[in-house]
This record gives C-alpha cells, sequence and structure tokens, in this order.
C-alpha cells in the first residue's frame, strides 16, 4: 500500500513510466542513530532545489518517464516488511521498469535485488556502496540487521558482488571477506584508482548483463554527508560517487539510496542523496539513447 507525495519531475503515471521512485519509511533495526524513516520525504521536499535540466548528459528529467509511487507503508517486524517489499517490487519489475527505493535503512536493499534478479536478463551483479561490511549473518539477535544485508545478498541471491567504500567492520568481517574472496575498494582505492578506472574493473569482475546498485549514504564522508544512521569520518568524496554512479548506472537494473538520518544536519544530506538518485536517471537514459 501507497499513499502519494510528490518528487519534482516525477511526472508520468505509473502506466507510462520507466523509472518507478518509492519511499520505504522504515529503520526499526538502526543500530547507532535512528530516523531514516524521515528519509523519503526530506528527500521528495529537497528535489524542489533542483532545475529539471541535467547539462552533462543534456537530459531534461521532466521529460522523462518517471513515477513517484508514494511511500511504502512498512509494517513493525523487519521479516513482515521484507516479504511485503519484495512483492511490491516485484509487482515493478515484472512490467520491465526500473525500481528506485528511498530508504529507510539498509535492510530493505535485500528484496529489491532479490525482485531485480527474478527478472533479470543474462548474467546478474550486485554492486554496493558502503562504509560497513554488513557481512554478519546476524547482528543484536536479528538476522535481518540493516549490518547483515550485503551477506543475505551473497547468501539468498548471488556472490557476483562487489563492495566500493568499505572501511569499517570488526576483525571477523574483514577475515570472512578475505577467506571468500569477496572484491572490495577501500576509499584510498577509489582515490588511487580514480572513479573512471574502478568502475571499468568492476564491469570486468562481474562480467554480467545487469546490476543492482546500492547506495548507502555512509559510504560517503561525513563532511559531505552528516546526517546518516552510521556515520564513518575518511569517506568518499560526492564527486566520486557522482561519477560512480554515473558509470554503473547505464547497466543497473535497480537503485536505491539508503541510511539518510535527516534530523541530524539541516538539510544538505538529503539534498546529495536526492541530487545522486537524479544523477542515476539522466546517467542511465543517456546510456539509451
Amino acid at each position: 500500500m501507497f499513499y502519494r507525495p510528490g518528487m519534482m519531475d516525477a511526472l508520468a503515471d505509473h502506466g507510462s513510466a520507466e523509472y518507478v521512485l518509492f519511499g520505504v519509511p522504515f529503520d526499526r533495526t538502526s543500530s547507532f542513530r535512528a530516523g531514516s524513516r524521515w528519509a523519503p520525504d526530506a528527500m521528495r521536499s529537497a528535489s524542489a532545489n533542483f532545475e529539471s535540466y541535467n547539462s552533462f548528459f543534456d537530459i531534461d528529467l521532466a521529460e522523462l518517464p518517471i513515477y513517484d509511487a508514494g511511500n511504502f507503508e512498512a509494517g513493525v517486524l523487519v521479516e513482515d516488511v521484507l516479504s511485503e517489499l519484495y512483492l511490491d517490487v516485484i509487482g515493478i519489475t515484472d512490467e520491465g521498469k526500473i525500481p528506485i527505493m528511498m530508504g529507510g535503512e539498509h535492510s530493505l536493499t535485500l528484496p529489491c535485488v532479490k525482485a531485480c534478479a527474478k527478472n533479470a536478463d543474462g548474467e546478474f551483479g550486485v554492486v554496493v556502496l558502503d562504509a560497513h561490511f554488513d557481512l554478519r549473518d546476524e547482528f543484536e539477535g536479528v538476522k535481518y540487521n540493516h549490518a547483515c544485508v550485503s551477506r543475505h545478498i551473497r547468501d539468498e541471491v548471488t556472490d557476483n558482488y562487489v563492495t566500493i567504500g568499505v572501511r569499517s567492520g570488526p576483525k571477523e568481517e574483514w577475515d570472512f571477506a578475505k577467506d571468500n574472496d569477496i572484491c572490495y575498494y577501500t576509499p584510498e582505492d577509489v582515490a588511487t584508482k580514480g572513479p573512471e578506472l574502478l568502475v571499468q574493473e568492476i564491469k570486468e569482475y562481474l562480467n554480467c548483463d545487469s546490476i543492482y546498485l546500492s547506495l548507502d549514504m555512509d559510504a560517503l564522508d561525513p563532511a559531505y554527508a552528516p546526517a546518516l544512521g552510521t556515520p564513518e569520518p575518511f569517506g568518499l568524496s560526492s564527486v566520486e560517487v557522482r561519477d560512480i554512479v554515473r558509470g554503473l548506472a547505464p547497466m543497473s537494473v535497480g537503485f536505491d539510496v539508503v541510511e539518510i538520518a535527516p534530523e541530524y544536519d539541516s538539510g544538505q544530506t538529503a539534498i546529495l542523496g536526492t541530487k545522486l538518485i537524479r544523477e542515476f536517471i539522466a546517467a542511465q537514459a543517456a546510456s539509451m539513447k
């Protein structure tokens, strides 16, 4: 079930849309600072700041088939929320549309990945931008905690997986990543390689036709995105993340922006998250010209 607020430039109806935005105001497993349930509407409000025209791609978002489906009415138990969300996202992907989720916490990514994998043509991969490995099997007694999302993506969907921006986790997670040959890039790796070379390397590693792209905003340094559930210093810059999103959007069949907790700043993190959604759509649309 959804109610209808409205993202600027999301002017299409559901039937004609190719990009379907939706919010999921759920943060019940947040482990440090809750509040990401307020993020979807904060990003919608922030969207009024932007011109519809993207000069880099020569794309006017107001002319693209974008639909805002509103907010998913999240329940209380994470297992129930994930099950119901999967069914809603399947309804989007079954119609060949691209789901774009505004979280909410990162646990919500798992059902979106599952739905996109089910409808993907050919080989499928997942790219996660995140400060944290999120490779625990469970955390604080909750199996589908937001701190476990990447582990469950790998266990339940695909191990064709890359994470970018990682710089935090207990030693056990670093050991797990190395022992299982998980492909990961630290912020230092990104700075050394540069986004363009990094994106090309990731494409070659995944060797697939389509991916799901997930952006946990704590991949960014808190200097750029301070309003986060679990901020972690020494992260990626906004330009590095923008360029990675631009580079991976053309092969992405789903996208999300999660873990913004808007009450912890004066709106700049929601503004940046919204802008990155707009960059994703513009880059994806430009690749289809």
